[in-house]
């Protein structure tokens, strides 16, 4: 018998270079002048994309995890290969390095007060497709997580017949299953493909669904998502969305067949929803702790307040990684939304995308000391708030 596996994360991999931007401006176009001379510090070269963002987090949460993505055989992969034995002695057995592909990077453009930009290849992403998953290592798996099949043209393409089959072959080898997704470009092949169709078809063979509230609103509600644009009027388009969106949203996710959809809800905190008891006794081998805990819930779990917010970037994937060692390790539902909190907390107090990431014990500290919480901005009509367990429960919340 071969070595019991919590967590394969698999699919988008990247190597993340962030120049150190020691000047600001007031606009793109002051800063990127066409012949300017952009005097910058010492650059930070990082690993990047689900597979490690979300991968590494598990790890340090004392989570046994495989990764499962594609590099180059350049420089660049080199490079990658290295940063991930450092992080992570062993986890790079799954990694494939392909002649002749090129490894996927990033150049995060990161100036003193003006939103984040990136300059990205997707490289050997683009050809990752079923026939890249070990379905050997998946079988000895508890889990199996997949992220950002939209930054991944073969798993997008026909209708994402790629995707859709990774996630037949998964379930049938009995794995419970969990899909990350990202917000595609709307001007590019990803952002123009039928996600509604894609999703219709793929979530009937995936148990935890973790998607943003922006990403899920473009992939099901693409009318009302430009709605929603054009009233945020280039703020976050979090602040004009309410609780019945992410009702509208989860259920439709429900009804594709997910059994679990955790939506991201960014600086708000995390939304919950799940299904009946009928499908939570069909996911994969690694099933809720308490199976009545986790059916038929809603909640809304606020974030976590910190004292200086350096960056956010992974906290996303943090926060799934929060949730999913929660899920591993037996949790309750309410339990789990507080971990996905607190780890996405603790990523934004760094530069980078994980090394904020405490030890399970040192998070269960954290979540048993009661941080305070932020406020959540947007309308929960129908919701009340529970103050002992300091979170919002939704209206088709069924716990007894």
């Amino acid at each position: 018998m071969g070595e019991t596996v919590d967590c394969v994360v698999a699919g988008h991999i990247s190597l993340d270079i962030t120049p150190h931007m020691l000047s600001g401006g007031s606009s793109v176009a002051e800063i990127l002048r066409p012949g300017k001379l952009i005097v910058v510090g010492a650059p930070t070269i990082s690993t990047g994309g689900a597979v490690c963002n979300t991968g590494f987090p598990l790890r340090r949460l004392g989570m046994n995890v495989k990764l499962i993505a594609k590099c180059g055989d350049d420089m660049l992969g080199r490079v990658l290969l290295d940063l991930i034995r450092r992080e992570a002695p062993g986890a790079e057995a799954g990694m494939q390095v392909v002649p002749g592909e090129t490894t996927s990077f990033t150049v995060v453009i990161n100036p003193p007060g003006i939103d984040r930009m990136f300059l990205h290849c997707p490289g050997a992403n683009d050809t990752f497709a079923s026939e890249n998953i070990d379905l050997a290592v998946v079988r000895q798996a508890r889990l199996f997580h997949l992220g950002y099949p939209p930054l991944m043209a073969r798993t997008y393409a026909d209708g994402g017949a790629e995707l859709i089959r990774i996630y037949q072959q998964v379930q049938a080898a009995g794995t419970t299953t969990s899909l990350d997704v990202a917000y595609p470009d709307p001007a590019s092949p990803a952002g123009k493909q039928d996600w509604t169709a894609i999703l219709s078809r793929t979530l009937p063979h995936v148990d935890i669904f973790t998607p943003s509230a922006e990403e899920l609103t473009f992939m099901l509600l693409r009318r009302r998502h430009d709605e929603l644009v054009a009233r945020a009027a280039g703020s976050e388009l979090l602040g004009v969305m309410d609780g019945d969106l992410l009702g509208e949203l989860a259920n439709r996710c429900i009804e594709y067949g997910a059994a679990v959809v955790l939506i991201k809800c960014g600086y708000l905190g995390v939304y919950v929803r799940t299904a009946g008891r009928g499908r939570l006794e069909r996911i994969g081998r690694t099933k809720p702790g308490n199976l009545a805990n986790w059916t038929n819930r809603e909640l809304f779990e606020p974030s976590y307040g910190v004292e200086k917010v350096v960056s956010t970037t992974g906290a996303g994937d943090c926060a799934i990684a929060g949730f999913l060692a929660a899920y591993l390790r037996g949790c309750d539902l309410d339990d789990a939304v507080r971990y996905a909190c607190a780890v996405g907390a603790q990523n934004v107090t760094v530069a980078d995308s994980i090394s904020g990431v405490r030890s399970w014990e040192q998070t269960v500290e954290q979540v048993r000391s009661r941080p305070p919480k932020n406020d959540v901005t947007i309308p929960l009509s129908r919701w009340r708030y529970d103050e002992s367990a300091a979170h919002y429960v939704g209206p088709r919340d069924g716990k007894v």
